[in-house]
């Protein structure tokens, strides 16, 4: 499958970042849930609902993300790079 040829960034990477990413943004859900219905249940139950469906989107939107050339700088890798002269 085309989303796992290029090796770019590691998958663990991916799904850690996308872990942390969802912990942010399911504290958010869980507050603005809370603040539109004033029930703690019904804010929790968005807030797990989303924090399990939106781990994996993420993971796979990085995941396309990695195989876009667009807007990335390719920089040499530092064991290749000439020795500068004093």
């Amino acid at each position: 499958m085309f989303l796992f040829l290029r090796q770019i960034e590691s998958h663990p990477r991916s799904f850690a970042k996308a872990v942390s990413w969802r912990v942010l943004g399911s504290i958010d859900t869980f507050i603005w849930s809370l603040v539109m219905t004033g029930s703690f249940k019904v804010a929790g139950s968005i807030a797990a609902f989303e924090v399990i469906s939106k781990i994996f989107l993420f993971y796979f939107h990085e995941r396309i993300w990695d195989v876009v050339p667009w807007g990335r700088r390719h920089h040499p890798h530092p064991a290749h790079q000439p020795a500068l002269a004093p």
